[in-house]
């Protein structure tokens, strides 16, 4: 499924998820990044969170769920549930008999079929969206670039910072717990690079001293797609994104702005 645009742009349906623990040491809470196999065509090398594109299998789930969802809300929250358990082990929008043992498992059973129902079939899971907070929607509707990923994103919080993860090392290399402002300074410092989308997500993010308090602005502001378009200023050209989306940066000089 696809959303088409006024000027016949596809996008590809996409994905994914910031995921909160609580810092160790007390402090802003931390999320969860990835940073990207350079062998990927879209963002590859780049510091991004877990997720990635809808596959028609999240459709069919989705679709069978029924429940207060539309189906296609529904496909896009069960690929962060599969996406999530594929790239880091991390088991997140599911409820059951759930430990650290059984996600190991689930996620090499994942990586064998590809798809999540059979997963939750094997371990009597059930699907627990709940979990699932809607924060923004991102959709680029640029004619130059070839794949143009229309892509939702959301929120979970583990609470506990006691959990494992381990990268899959086919679309990623390296996971790597951090505050939002942390990101941001490593992307300042050439540590990490991240793309336009990302650094406007990381600078919201950064407002926020807990999940309750990200949750509760996301709750407040309802999700409409964010297209960026290009205007002048004092004769130079910015990418804007529009004042009214919750984030605080709108805008950034189109030739610093990191392209995926």
């Amino acid at each position: 499924m696809t959303e088409q645009s006024d000027s016949g742009i596809d996008g590809i349906p996409a994905a994914t998820v910031v995921i909160f623990r609580n810092a160790r040491e007390g402090g802003p809470p931390q999320i969860l990044m990835t940073i990207r196999s350079r062998e990927m065509v879209f963002a590859g090398g780049m510091a991004v969170f877990p997720g990635g594109r809808v596959d028609p299998a999240d459709f069919d789930l989705g679709a069978s769920m029924g429940g207060p969802l539309d189906p296609d809300e529904a496909a896009h929250q069960v690929a962060v549930v599969r996406e999530t358990l594929e790239e880091t082990g991390l088991v997140i929008g599911l409820a059951g008999d759930i430990d650290g043992a059984k996600a190991q498992a689930a996620r090499q059973f994942l990586q064998q079929t590809g798809e999540l129902a059979p997963v939750l079939d094997h371990f009597d899971w059930e699907l627990d969206l709940d979990q699932l907070v809607p924060f923004a929607r991102w959709f680029p509707k640029n004619e130059r670039i070839p794949r143009v990923y229309d892509t939702r994103f959301y929120l979970a919080d583990l609470g506990t910072g006691a959990v494992e993860i381990e990268a899959d090392l086919s679309e990623n290399t390296h996971l790597f717990w951090t505050t939002a402002q942390g990101a941001l300074d490593a992307a300042d410092n050439g540590e990490i690079k991240v793309i336009f989308p990302t650094r406007r997500n990381l600078e919201r993010l950064a407002l926020f001293d807990s999940f309750a308090a990200a949750r509760a602005q996301a709750q407040a502001i309802p999700v409409r797609t964010i297209t960026p378009f290009i205007g002048e200023m004092d004769g130079k050209s910015w990418l804007h994104i529009g004042e009214d989306f919750g984030y605080p940066v709108t805008g950034e000089l189109l030739d610093s702005v990191a392209r995926g």
